[in-house]
């Protein structure tokens, strides 16, 4: 993010601040550019069984993105979604590490880890889609954090911010211009996605009420100053829908 040095990212993103307001004209070109447009694309990011009620680190009401991005879904012809998916012992565990638990932090060679619940582990049910999600036109599934010793958020780079997924190159070679982004978490997942997404050229809105957060010791107001600074655009699903 501009100004900030990307191993203290997760820093900034966790310290107090507001978000900022987008003029109404704004809102209605983004959603105008969004329906049937071959030139834009929908991310739907780690809508997984391990982040509703029930996984293995739920966000409060995730499972109410569902219906939302369903229906937001039809009105795009390009949809991308994510995985998160991860090795058993991942560096992102606090079980990995003696005497950790989750929510402490720990640094790596990429700088401060905050150190999660085991949670969407390769292969597992927790790691699975939520069953509801009824997208049949989606045309690839990136998976991130596969890699032992680095863990991702974005669904453009892991949390290294050197590694890629390979998304960018794929959204080129598409021709996309405009993406859009919904799931979970806002404040980490999303906001990662969507960062990334406009340091890399392409114009990003995040759908605001297909998205849930965590909201860690003020991460969500600090995640949508973030966003806003790197050029992200506000929207909700009425936007799109009509």
């Amino acid at each position: 993010m501009k100004g900030i040095p990307r191993r203290q990212s997760l820093r900034y993103l966790l310290q107090g601040a507001a978000g900022l307001a987008l003029s109404s004209s704004t809102v209605n070109a983004l959603a105008a550019m969004a329906t049937k447009d071959e030139k834009s694309a929908l991310i739907v990011v780690d809508v997984q069984n391990c982040f509703i009620d029930g996984g293995t680190l739920p966000v409060k009401n995730g499972a109410e993105v569902v219906p939302v991005i369903n229906q937001l879904s039809t009105q795009f012809l390009n949809v991308v979604m994510t995985q998160d998916w991860h090795t058993k012992e991942h560096a992102s565990f606090a079980s990995t590490y003696d005497g950790k638990k989750p929510f402490e932090t720990t640094e790596l060679s990429y700088g401060t880890q905050v150190l999660w619940p085991d949670h969407c582990v390769q292969g597992t049910d927790d790691a699975s889609l939520v069953a509801g999600l009824d997208i049949p036109h989606a045309e690839m599934i990136i998976r991130k954090g596969f890699h032992q010793h680095i863990d991702s958020y974005s669904a453009f780079y892991e949390a290294d911010h050197k590694t890629p997924t390979g998304l960018v190159g794929y959204l080129r070679e598409r021709g996309i211009k405009n993406v859009y982004i919904v799931g979970l978490a806002t404040d980490f997942c999303v906001a990662w996605t969507a960062v990334d997404a406009a340091k890399a050229g392409f114009k990003t809105a995040v759908i605001e009420d297909a998205c849930r957060a965590i909201d860690l010791n003020g991460s969500l107001q600090n995640a949508w100053k973030m966003m806003t600074e790197a050029g992200v655009k506000r929207l909700q699903s009425e936007d799109i829908i009509g």
